[in-house]
């Protein structure tokens, strides 16, 4: 085990393991790993902490991510103890707690025998055989289900499933926006098919919602035990599952079910979905899927499994919207009156986060209806923020907004779609006949803003008015910051400094260079996906990334508790420096009492100044300076920041404090300059799009 899962079973800090190491002779010597990163024995650890008296502090969960890390190789899979945890959860806490009470080997008896007796819900599970290698993990997962829950043992389980298997992809749908998705079905659909359910976080919302039958299928094996056995703890009582593994396009488990509504997260870019296998599949209805529209083919398939009239939701890439190898499809569905309704999402609602994806609302036709002749679009995104503002791949959501501007406008449309009334700048019904052109694109951005001839003139013009006023007040304010100076001129020559490296003043103790661990990007993306606390059954916590120093934003990540605890906590008075030198934005800034208590992410080092040797804002001014950026850098397209080699002058703390008052005013002059432009850009667009709207017209000259 590692020093920080030391200092998490012993409930101290990290570096109170360190103090330990260096102080106590009899500390357990490392039984492996590195000089810089040792490992320990995990029974030498708990002898040790337990001979000082010193008992250990770990959370349940924690306790069985630890023993899962170390159990031998052989022992119980994680299959079998996701078996393993719906039997615990169906039993009372006085069961558990008598089960954790037996002697080793009628423990492990108790186990195969509770596992035996519900591994027939559980898709691809063969007969369930622990053994005595097993009981520290039986132990450490029965405690965790008595005291955190089923679903934060899931949670455990899958997490090290996934990094075991090396797989890609399996992200789990934000809580938020699963529940979005299946509040579009209309009415009460009572059978439910997701045929790409991941670990089921769509099922579970339909269930909450009140369908009866669920069924889901999954290709990764781990994901359809997971969703099984999630769906099996929280559908309720008479709720009837069903979940399958395998490749919903190349081997269909449900090929004769037909539900009342089908919600899916497909996977996406997928070449190898089986075109060249599928070529006459009847699914097909709307054209054969060429081998870049995957998600075409995604479509098609939840439309074929509806019953007529049932409805299909489907979040999907913007790019499924307009590329011309899915022109036909798109007409086809647009014609047959099958797609009802596209909407657009704000990049960061869900993976891959830097990008806007949308969710398309489709419904079987039914021979009897004549097919709609108009589709809904929505645009939730507000207007993109100038360079260097906002817009950070990992952007908070405003759940509560996007939700009520999609559900109100698409409720609104489905009970009326010829009388909807437009909503300016957010939701509009096109007509088929407009829609049916040489690109046939449904962006809803397209189609929702390429029309402003429903927008008030009056309203257009108050608008502009009040970013011209707001304007205006910027510019004096950068006026008056500009306009009286904090400093002087040195005199004839400028002043010599004389400077010390910050790997000396380190050394020194004037101050703590800190950075994040890294971590994989498969599991940087995850956690990035997790935008709800208690996803996974965890807390989250906020982190402060290189992407929200350049843009000047507070903590927009955010990340697990497990991993938490290779992050720096931010404190108020820090110098948080990007380590990327380039591109635009802020390159540096000192922590404020609002972004205190945040996590140091990926892409930032941080500089903790001792605040009796060095003040942060003289700090921030010169780690910040060009020209010492430029020394302590190395490569040539991309700049990468060496921070032991930057380089601080050796001044008195009080000609510290005389140059960081300057450099904060700087900063002060600095920020509101990017909001005047920000406001200047805002206020261009109003007037020109009014102008060319025909809702402004121009004074006489």
């Amino acid at each position: 085990m590692t020093a920080a899962e030391i200092s998490r079973i012993a409930g101290v800090t990290r570096a109170t393991v360190s103090n330990w190491r260096r102080r106590h002779d009899d500390f357990p010597a490392p039984s492996g790993g590195t000089d810089s990163s040792p490992l320990y024995d995990l029974e030498e650890v708990r002898a040790w902490l337990a001979s000082r008296g010193q008992h250990t502090a770990a959370t349940p969960s924690g306790e069985l991510r630890t023993t899962l890390r170390l159990r031998e190789q052989g022992g119980a899979g994680v299959s079998d103890l996701l078996v393993l945890v719906l039997a615990a959860a169906r039993r009372p806490a006085d069961d558990l707690a008598g089960l954790l009470a037996l002697p080793d080997d009628d423990l492990v008896k108790q186990a195969n025998d509770a596992a035996a007796g519900v591994a027939d819900v559980v898709p691809d599970t063969e007969l369930v055989r622990f053994t005595a290698a097993d009981t520290t993990v039986l132990r450490a997962l029965l405690l965790c289900v008595r005291d955190e829950g089923a679903q934060t043992t899931l949670g455990v389980l899958a997490e090290r499933e996934l990094e075991d298997s090396a797989a890609s992809g399996a992200y789990r749908t934000p809580a938020p926006l699963a529940d979005l998705l299946a509040r579009l079905v209309l009415g009460s659909p009572a059978r439910v098919l997701d045929p790409a359910c991941g670990s089921g976080t769509l099922l579970t919302a339909a269930a909450a919602r009140g369908a009866r039958e669920v069924y889901g299928q999954d290709s990764l094996p781990v994901q359809a035990r997971r969703a099984a056995v999630d769906l099996l703890l929280t559908a309720g009582e008479g709720a009837d599952v069903t979940v399958r593994t395998g490749d919903s396009l190349r081997a269909d488990a449900f090929p004769d079910l037909t539900v009342d509504a089908v919600l899916c997260n497909p996977p996406y870019g997928d070449r190898d979905w089986g075109h060249d296998d599928l070529a006459y599949d009847s699914r097909w209805a709307y054209g054969f899927p060429p081998r870049a529209e995957s998600e075409l083919a995604w479509v098609q398939h939840a439309l074929a499994h509806l019953e007529p009239g049932g409805h299909a939701v489907l979040l999907l890439p913007p790019a499924t919207a307009s590329r011309s190898s899915g022109r036909r499809i798109r007409a086809e569905l647009i014609r047959s009156g099958a797609l009802r309704a596209v909407a657009a999402l704000p990049p960061g609602a869900a993976i891959p986060l830097h990008i806007g994806l949308q969710v398309w609302i489709l419904q079987r036709p039914e021979p009897t209806r004549p097919a709609y002749q108009t589709v809904l679009f929505v645009d939730t995104v507000d207007e993109p923020s100038a360079p260097g503002r906002g817009g950070t791949r990992s952007s908070s959501v405003d759940w509560a907004r996007v939700t009520e501007q999609i559900l109100s406008a698409w409720t609104a449309y489905a009970e009326d779609p010829d009388g909807f009334e437009a909503q300016a700048g957010m939701a509009r019904a096109v007509s088929v006949v407009d829609l049916l052109d040489e690109v046939v694109d449904v962006t809803p951005a397209r189609q929702v803003r390429a029309s402003q001839a429903d927008i008030d003139p009056q309203e257009l013009a108050r608008e502009a008015k009040s970013a011209r006023e707001g304007l205006a007040a910027a510019v004096q304010t950068v006026a008056e910051l500009a306009g009286t100076a904090a400093w002087d001129a040195a005199g004839a020559s400028a002043r010599d400094w004389r400077t010390a490296t910050v790997s000396d003043l380190a050394r020194g103790g004037a101050l703590k260079v800190l950075r994040a661990v890294p971590v994989s990007p498969r599991a940087a993306g995850a956690e990035a996906g997790h935008t709800e606390a208690g996803a996974d059954g965890e807390e989250h916590r906020p982190v402060l990334t290189g992407g929200d120093l350049a843009s000047g934003t507070g903590p927009t990540g955010q990340t697990s508790d497990a991993r938490a605890e290779q992050m720096p906590e931010i404190a108020e008075g820090d110098v948080l420096v990007r380590n990327l030198v380039g591109g635009t934005g802020p390159v540096a800034r000192v922590v404020g009492e609002a972004e205190a208590g945040a996590l140091l992410g990926a892409g930032v080092h941080l500089f903790r100044p001792d605040p009796a040797r060095l003040d942060p804002w003289f700090l921030l001014g010169f780690l910040s300076a060009e020209a010492n950026l430029a020394g302590a850098s190395t490569g040539s397209s991309t700049l990468h920041l060496t921070p032991g080699r930057l380089r601080v002058p050796l001044l008195s703390l009080e000609e510290q404090r005389r140059y960081g008052q300057a450099f904060r005013r700087v900063e002060a002059l600095r920020e509101q300059a990017r909001r005047t432009r920000d406001l200047a850009e805002e206020t261009a667009r109003l007037v020109s799009g009014g102008l060319t709207g025909g809702q402004l017209v121009p004074r006489p000259t």
